[in-house]
């Protein structure tokens, strides 16, 4: 059985004869054509020995070189986007227009244009210099990056195009993309442009590799070993753990991203204003690509009150009329499925009525809306805190805002949290009490706004405390902040000029560098630099 290429140490490399997999397409439930290898540990030998290769010639070729690639590659996926969004749309059954044309790819194209001014001004690397003393320091690269790309955005967090892998490159780091299993044959079109790109400006090739699948085994040895600087991850929970397990035994960075059910809450002056606007948002929130946005608000909190009634009746309605979207895959269908029975095991009330099957085969799940009392979620917040990624989400009804606060300090981390409140004031004693609560769990907080929008925005943090992500200081998005994970501090003490890092020199290599110079942060030269 022939199987399609990894890209391994400049080279496609057959591996015909090894175990393989095939991609499914979840509007029909069956294989697409093309069968994909499974990599053995040779293979993540070979391509770590070349990584390592490559990192060090990256370090003699200086910031345009990355700066020029990133450029390249993201003018060859503009010239590819109807390919590209073809191969993911049957990957991934995610809609043509406007998701993956129209929102996804200019989105991943804007990041890699981004990091490529990062790579190029280096002010990512946050240059500091004490003219005194003559100590310098700066951010540098740490070494061959892995990332592992999810399942639910196969251009904007793909593991060879996305903001893990535009924040490694710029930050100087070759990459080894291991494909996500779902859409393997959009990440293998991506990385024929990826190569296309190294050639045209020079990198090493070795400077981005790819596998489709390792063993468990191998994926945890691969986040451990020596050579490896550190990984970027999105993706379950369990699997996600796995791995940080093995690269915290060996000392060695990941940034994961895990679960969240980035809770919303509805405040009752709110509701009174503008109940239907309310109800608009949250279902377009809920049910956009059907509710499998790692920010998709899949736990609402409200205040026990006729209002609040009358606005959940309103909501299960909209949810039990609209269309059931297509999953990601059948495994997204089980995973959601299980969280919507032991919940309901649990004592969730389901307030929509379970679909018939879906003829065809289509991965499909029916929308669904569960509900319990504040006091059931406080006696057991750990199950009511379960992930069930998709169209469904959890409604918690609170006795009183001292109950709702009780609940607020069980949350585990999320991604984001959101409070809605009446615009002319009525609620804004209660948002004062809560709000803090709110942003202490999350990593983004929100005011009249759903969570679903991930802005591409040097201020934006896409993180958040665990188990939304494995550490709550970074973000997976927001250059050139993202940058920094992928870098290692490192002072230079007495350094001839000449010995230096560019960014160090005295003159001001670009002259947009922002330099922190004695306390200032400032785009100058140093006093008699030449």
């Amino acid at each position: 059985m022939a199987t399609e290429p990894v890209w391994i140490a400049g080279q496609w490399r057959q591996l015909d004869g090894q175990a393989a997999f095939q991609a499914l397409d979840p509007s029909t439930g069956l294989p697409i054509e093309s069968h994909f290898p499974i990599s053995s540990w040779a293979d993540c030998d070979l391509a770590l020995d070349a990584a390592v290769d490559a990192f060090w010639e990256l370090q003699q070729l200086g910031p345009n070189a990355l700066s020029d690639f990133l450029l390249a590659y993201a003018d060859a996926i503009d010239s590819d986007a109807d390919g590209l969004v073809e191969i993911a749309h049957r990957e991934t059954a995610l809609a043509k227009a406007p998701r993956l044309k129209d929102v996804e790819l200019p989105r991943t194209t804007n990041q890699l244009r981004l990091a490529a001014k990062a790579a190029q001004t280096g002010s990512w690397s946050q240059p500091i210099i004490d003219t005194k003393l003559n100590i310098r320091s700066c951010l540098e690269p740490l070494g061959p990056v892995a990332v592992f790309g999810p399942n639910n955005f196969p251009f904007a967090f793909g593991s060879i195009s996305g903001g893990d892998f535009a924040a490694a490159i710029a930050a100087g780091c070759p990459v080894i993309a291991k494909a996500n299993t779902g859409h393997p044959g959009t990440t293998l079109r991506f990385a024929k442009l990826a190569e296309s790109a190294i050639r045209q400006t020079g990198l090493p090739s070795a400077t981005i590799q790819l596998i489709y699948r390792t063993s468990h085994e191998d994926g945890a040895r691969l986040v451990s070993d020596p050579r490896i600087g550190a990984t970027g991850y999105t993706g379950s929970r369990h699997a996600g753990l796995v791995l940080k397990e093995a690269a915290d035994r060996a000392g060695k960075p990941i940034y994961l991203e895990l679960s969240s059910v980035n809770p919303v809450v509805l405040l009752p002056g709110a509701i009174q204003e503008r109940s239907d606007a309310l109800l608009d948002e949250y279902v377009t929130s809920g049910l956009m690509g059907t509710g499998q946005f790692c920010t998709n608000p899949g736990l609402l909190l409200l205040l026990e009150s006729e209002a609040s009634e009358q606005w959940i009746g309103k909501l299960a309605d909209r949810y039990q009329k609209a269309p059931a979207g297509t999953l990601l895959s059948r495994n997204v269908q089980k995973s959601l499925q299980q969280g919507i029975s032991l919940l309901e095991q649990a004592g969730a009330k389901r307030l929509t009525t379970a679909a018939p099957a879906v003829e065809g085969g289509r991965c499909s799940c029916a929308n669904t809306l569960l509900r319990i009392t504040g006091t059931q979620f406080l006696n057991d917040p750990e199950m009511f805190q379960t992930e069930i990624f998709g169209n469904a989400a959890l409604i918690v009804v609170a006795s009183s805002i001292s109950q709702l606060q009780q609940i607020l300090l069980q949350l585990e981390g999320n991604l984001t949290g959101c409070i809605y409140s009446d615009t002319q004031g009525s609620d804004d004693e209660w948002y004062d009490i809560l709000a803090p609560l709110l942003a202490h769990r999350v990593g983004r907080l929100l005011n009249d706004k759903m969570p679903t929008g991930v802005a591409v925005s040097p201020a934006m943090n896409h993180g958040g405390p665990y188990p939304s992500t494995g550490h709550p200081g970074f973000t997976a998005v927001g250059i050139p902040t993202s940058i920094g994970r992928f870098a290692k501090l490192t002072c230079y003490d007495a350094l001839r000029q000449a010995r230096l890092p560019w960014v160090l020199r005295d003159p001001n290599p670009t002259g947009q560098t922002w330099r922190c110079i004695d306390g200032q942060w400032t785009t100058d030269h140093l006093p008699g630099a030449r």
